[in-house]
């Protein structure tokens, strides 16, 4: 059921948005330039690894660009992008491919895999989403172990219930602008274990 409602309301979605998706598309270009799409590898339904899609909302890393940090390359639309929500609009492309889901634990770097308690690892028993919640609860500025706790807690509780009531908390959180980042100038820090 959960496979239906992802992929009726992905497609139904994505066709309403292609006007915003090529408006978008052309601000990115005239004001940061390409590439549009940010391509990164992350760690979905039993740990398998994907490709992720997002409208990209940083600098591109130079070469001998290496200890560059995060909060410094994102551009002032890529900052408005992800206030608004707005970058996540490609990782629709990932539920119609069955990599996600609309709802369920945002997808992490791979490289976090080996670094997971077994219970921490629980969040990998379902398909990472697009929202979840953990984005309702608190999003980046809540710690860690915080939005395990919010992604195993979903785990155990998941329903069709549940996903409506985190699709529309997550509108409302969007609209507001709310729980984004702990500051304007800081984005969610590595995950070290």
């Amino acid at each position: 059921m959960k496979r239906i409602v992802d992929l009726l309301l992905s497609i139904v979605g994505l066709i309403f948005l292609i006007p915003l998706i090529v408006v978008l598309s052309a601000i990115i270009i005239s004001i940061d330039g390409f590439p549009i799409i940010f391509k990164q590898r992350r760690a979905g339904l039993k740990g398998e690894v994907f490709t992720l899609y997002k409208l990209r909302t940083m600098k591109p890393i130079l070469i001998g660009e290496n200890d560059i940090q995060d909060k410094s390359r994102i551009t002032k639309l890529g900052n408005f992008l992800r206030k608004s929500s707005l970058d996540e609009i490609p990782s629709i492309l990932n539920v119609i491919r069955g990599e996600m889901s609309i709802v369920g634990p945002r997808p992490l770097l791979p490289e976090y895999l080996k670094l997971y308690s077994a219970e921490q690892n629980r969040r990998h028993d379902v398909k990472p989403g697009i929202t979840g919640w953990t984005q309702i609860n608190g999003r980046n500025t809540i710690s860690w172990d915080k939005k395990f706790e919010y992604d195993i807690w979903y785990v155990e509780n998941q329903s069709l219930a549940l996903d409506i009531k985190i699709i529309f908390l997550t509108i409302w959180k969007v609209l507001l602008q709310r729980d984004i980042n702990k500051s304007d100038e800081e984005t969610m820090g590595t995950f070290e274990g």
